[in-house]
């Protein structure tokens, strides 16, 4: 025979699974930005696009702003753009409360879970309802300021206007990619192409790492455009990528990884080999350190291969440190279930973000807790809205050696539930950003847990008296090194006093956004030399930092490693010469709106300081 003719039958073959994969898979390939597929395809029936912004901001990870205002806030991404196409800073965008990688070089820092996806890199979300479900046909993201954040779209198959909630929840990636550099900051309309789905949506999330961005990204309006009824996509077809045979990395990540955990990774059946090759030859020690790079879902499916491989990915000691955040809209009841006999061991667990609209419940949480609990260390809850009083209770019973407790904009968590965080004596972290913890529980807290060495209380609007807060920290947490205090509204001179008398070993000071500080009173200066070992200092939006606060942390804080002075009117170039000369360690100095430093003093700086970030903003 020919040799052309079994040439034929491979290339036929191959054919007909790019076919077979392609109907599976909802014709994925026609909207992906990484996949060159030409197609001649077009929608039947023809249907007319609707264009619509943001109904409603739902939920979201954090923000610049106040939660009692709009500007910088969340909030703006609702309605119609405010800025666009103008570009610059503006506080009617929606800003989140990070930027570039300073907040993983300051003291506060947390060290990084192992075994996070290389294809997960989401630090913040926000999620957005639109009025009508839709078949999305495009995203429009408009950016105003320092734009390139976004590194993840996700559609939601639940109708948040809907009277009857949904037995199950649906994510699907519209589109995802790591992050990128973008030149220059100013505004731009980002369109990537996304992925068709097989559900009508009116939910969407947008997922950013703002890690290489030299400043706060600003985002003003999201549109979606999208059909009422689904396109049938013909398959005439020009051109095949070989990439598209090839499994979806993300969507295996994100999706099949986790029903595998949730479906396979329990009792399965497994065949008896007579031996197991080379691996009889390798220690246990030395099999575990090799799976101790793979990935939760990459051990889900080692444990299908053989009854070895089934023994070592179930065992504990793979399950000291566990993050589940990278497949949050996979985590559920069952899934915890599944993991409780692994997870007998684990010191470090990661629930940020799961659990949503129902995925987790409370008696779900419960169980897991009651059986995994007693040796964990750390624990991180972020945007966990399933929380209520019952859980915290099981947290300070269950996990009486817990150190570190994150409980970020975990909003829905009634005020007094807080009173149980402090049975938990040993606490070494406590994060309560955006939380609605108040004035008599934190006081508990801050009697009780005398071992707090990092604590934030960034947007905490109900606590009534931050003096008294500042004292009973000056009074019983000696060892404090880090404070975030942004955005607390009532903290004067007196609190700040007391706080610096005590708390001598800080390094990290966040007081951003507090208006009733005035350096007047001396309340910085008094800072500056109380805290010789001070490395971060944010005193953001302060109009009274003057050239005297600015000299005595030249002279006494030359440890300094990050300055914010942004908004001030008071402090000269002369000053800020003399910190930079002071201050070897200086990296990130923020002088934006700072009225007396010009763009040319900033060029004057940076030329003679190279090796300091000096951030200038602007406003068209």
């Amino acid at each position: 025979m020919s040799p052309v003719f079994p040439m034929l039958t491979v290339l036929s073959m191959f054919y007909y699974m790019c076919l077979r994969r392609r109907a599976r898979t909802a014709t994925r390939g026609e909207m992906n930005s990484r996949r060159a597929i030409e197609s001649n395809t077009r929608a039947l029936p023809i249907n007319v696009e609707i264009v619509q912004y943001a109904k409603e901001v739902l939920d979201f990870s954090s923000h610049y702003g106040s939660e009692n205002s709009m500007s910088y806030t969340m909030w703006n991404l609702a309605g119609i753009p405010n800025v666009y196409p103008s570009s610059g800073d503006f506080t009617q965008t929606a800003v989140f409360r990070t930027y570039g990688t300073w907040w993983d070089r300051c003291p506060s820092a947390r060290l990084p879970f192992k075994r996070t996806p290389s294809t997960f890199c989401s630090q913040d979300y926000v999620e957005l309802a639109f009025e009508e479900p839709v078949y999305p046909t495009a995203v429009h993201i408009l950016e105003t300021y320092h734009p390139g954040a976004v590194v993840r779209i996700l559609a939601c198959s639940a109708n948040p206007y809907s009277q009857n909630p949904p037995a199950e929840v649906r994510w699907e990636i519209l589109w995802s990619e790591a992050p990128t550099k973008v030149n220059g900051p100013q505004a731009r309309q980002f369109t990537p192409c996304i992925k068709q789905i097989n559900f009508p949506t009116n939910l969407i999330r947008l997922e950013v790492n703002s890690s290489l961005l030299d400043y706060y990204t600003e985002l003003d309006a999201v549109v979606l455009h999208g059909v009422k009824e689904r396109p049938v996509l013909s398959l005439k077809t020009s051109m095949i990528d070989m990439n598209d045979i090839d499994e979806d990395e993300d969507e295996e990540k994100f999706g099949c990884g986790m029903d595998t955990l949730n479906k396979q990774f329990s009792i399965v059946t497994l065949r008896e080999w007579p031996t197991n090759g080379y691996f009889d030859k390798l220690p246990y020690e030395l099999i575990q350190l090799i799976l101790s790079h793979l990935t939760v879902p990459d051990l889900c499916r080692l444990a299908q291969t053989c009854k070895l491989l089934y023994q070592h990915c179930c065992d504990p000691l793979q399950y000291i440190h566990l993050s589940l955040q990278p497949y949050w809209a996979r985590i559920n009841d069952t899934s915890l279930e599944y993991l409780q006999s692994r997870c007998t061991l684990i010191q470090w667990l990661n629930l940020s973000w799961t659990g949503n609209r129902g995925a987790i419940s409370v008696s779900g949480f419960s169980r897991f807790l009651k059986v995994c609990g007693s040796e964990l260390v750390r624990l991180e809850l972020s945007c966990g809205h399933f929380l209520n009083e019952t859980c915290l209770e099981v947290i300070t019973e269950m996990c009486p050696n817990l150190q570190e407790l994150n409980l970020s904009s975990c909003d829905k968590i009634p005020p007094q539930a807080f009173n149980h965080i402090a049975k938990v004596g040993s606490l070494k972290r406590l994060i309560l950003y955006r939380t609605k913890v108040e004035q008599t529980a934190l006081l508990s807290i801050l009697n009780f847990c005398s071992e707090l060495q990092h604590l934030s209380l960034g947007s905490c609007v109900m606590i009534e008296d931050y003096d008294l807060i500042a004292s009973m920290m000056g009074a019983k947490c000696k060892k404090l090194r880090s404070l975030d205090l942004w955005r607390c509204k009532n903290i004067t001179e007196s609190g700040i006093a007391e706080l610096a008398s005590g708390c001598q070993l800080l390094e990290e000071l966040d007081l951003g956004w507090c208006p009733t500080l005035q350096s007047s009173t001396g309340c910085f200066a008094n800072l500056a030399r109380k805290l010789p070992n001070l490395q971060k200092l944010f005193l953001t939006a302060n109009r009274s930092v003057c050239d005297t606060d600015i000299e005595e942390l030249a002279a006494n804080c030359t440890h300094l490693r990050q300055l914010d002075i942004l908004g001030t009117r008071m402090v000269s170039p002369a000053s800020l010469r003399k910190l930079l000369e002071s201050c070897k360690d200086l990296s990130l100095l923020d002088v934006s709106f700072c009225s007396q430093i010009d763009n040319r003093v900033v060029l004057e700086l940076n030329a003679n300081f190279p090796n300091v970030f000096i951030k200038k903003s602007f406003t068209q």
